[in-house]
């Protein structure tokens, strides 16, 4: 479980996305499907949507929130995660 004052993590996902896809595998792979890692499908929740263009300025998928700060690129967000999550 983390601490209270680690960062909030969660990843605004369109599950066709391939590149969605390799971040996911990677979570899978490494033990990161856990929880951890909130999980929002843009294409189930219209709120999830509109909250990350209004935060993210755009509606790009994947896209990793780290307390509340937006991410983008696959390969940024899977470098984060192993740095960061492990």
């Amino acid at each position: 479980m983390p601490a209270s004052d680690s960062p909030s993590h969660r990843l605004f996902i369109m599950p066709g996305c391939p590149y969605c896809q390799k971040v996911l595998a990677y979570m899978a792979r490494v033990g990161l499907d856990d929880g951890r890692v909130a999980l929002e499908d843009i294409t189930a929740d219209p709120a999830a949507r509109d909250e990350l263009v209004r935060v993210g300025g755009k509606g790009q998928v994947p896209c990793l929130f780290v307390d509340g700060a937006p991410m983008y690129e696959s390969d940024d967000i899977i470098a984060y995660l192993a740095a960061n999550l492990r």
